[in-house]
């Protein structure tokens, strides 16, 4: 059985599922046949990929904040779901030093409230927290974090979502290991791809300065990041919530990231960009002057190849191009459903 096939009638619950992963993560599963509930804040920028692919017309979709428990509570109850997936968070590394209240009470509380959940709701079997790769104690070491070093973000964001990670490990050793429900968590590095409209995140900013005929600046440029596409990441999320529905013992920690030749600096990725992008575009390189930024990120996920099986399928230049193609066809109001529909296509069929 396909990746795919396995979640055809399977009902699917999902935080955040307006922001961009969660865009992406709806088509996917709209596209095989899943019963999906969407719990979420309105979309996050505008304009936003869930509402120009109008996903909620495929899905039960719900406004709501991952802080109001009840709120959840009745939701997640309401959907008889069999697998969940936490994606809500507040994601800009920036964005949580101007605000780092409502950072720890979105990505710790929420983590919180998203167990208690599930605690309440006795269909679920399969569960996965979405965390990030900046959830280390960052040494800047040449080589890739493992699921076993040691959890302590430096910034707000990445602390938060540290601290999301030792949430999760409580509430699997104290509650949910006797309600015989799995869980993971997985930490993802950088995604790219068609539809991301976020503030202050490199591509999107590169392909509004190349849409808008003007320079792209870039901070930081030698800095190292696990640069990936979108499908990559939720391929790999879908692989490990169908491993440990059907196998307790594949539950766990994940890393999810390129293979170590597909490391790369933003300065690298930018011009790579600029080249594959075309018409003049050009990029300014400057020196940051902005809050803390790790220098070098590496992920080992040695673990998620030899227990799943997963393997990348896409380099940095194909996730490049995937995302140039549909951002130019946003552009001149082409059929980006299309678009995306095939993409998800191409990426799956290497199952």
């Amino acid at each position: 059985m396909g990746l795919l096939e396995f979640y055809k009638g399977k009902s699917v619950f999902i935080t955040g599922h307006t922001g961009f992963k969660g865009a992406w993560l709806c088509k996917i599963l709209s596209n095989a046949g899943a019963n999906i509930t969407g719990y979420s804040l309105d979309p996050p920028t505008q304009p936003n990929l869930f509402s120009l692919i109008q996903s909620d017309k495929r899905m039960r979709t719900v406004t709501g904040d991952v802080r109001d428990l009840q709120s959840l509570l009745e939701c997640m109850r309401e959907s008889q779901a069999e697998i969940a997936i936490h994606l809500a968070a507040q994601p800009i590394v920036r964005t949580s030093f101007t605000e780092p209240r409502l950072t720890y009470e979105t990505n710790v509380m929420g983590t919180v409230n998203f167990f208690e959940a599930i605690r309440a709701c006795d269909t679920v079997k399969s569960v996965i927290n979405v965390t990030t790769d900046k959830v280390y104690e960052n040494k800047e070491w040449i080589w890739g974090y493992r699921e076993n070093d040691t959890l302590n973000g430096f910034d707000p964001y990445s602390n938060s979502k540290s601290c999301s990670e030792l949430v999760t490990h409580c509430y699997k050793a104290s509650f949910l290991g006797d309600k015989e429900i799995s869980v993971s968590t997985a930490r993802a590095g950088n995604v790219i791809g068609g539809g991301d409209f976020a503030a202050d995140r490199i591509i999107p900013d590169c392909v509004r300065a190349a849409l808008g005929s003007k320079m792209i600046h870039v901070r930081n440029p030698d800095s190292i990041r696990p640069y990936q596409h979108v499908l990559e990441a939720l391929g790999a999320y879908l692989l490990i919530a169908r491993a440990q529905y059907e196998n307790r013992q594949l539950e766990g920690a994940y890393n999810v990231g390129p293979n170590e030749e597909e490391f790369i600096t933003t300065g690298e990725l930018t011009r790579l960009f600029c080249e594959l992008w075309g018409e003049g575009v050009e990029v300014d390189y400057e020196t940051s002057n902005g809050p803390h930024e790790t220098g070098r990120l590496r992920l080992d996920c040695s673990k998620i190849k030899s227990h799943l099986g997963w393997r990348p399928k896409w380099n940095i230049e194909t996730a490049l191009e995937k995302t140039i193609v549909w951002s130019k066809a946003y552009s001149v109001d082409s059929d980006i459903n299309e678009i995306m529909d095939e993409q998800i296509i191409e990426y799956f069929a290497k199952d």
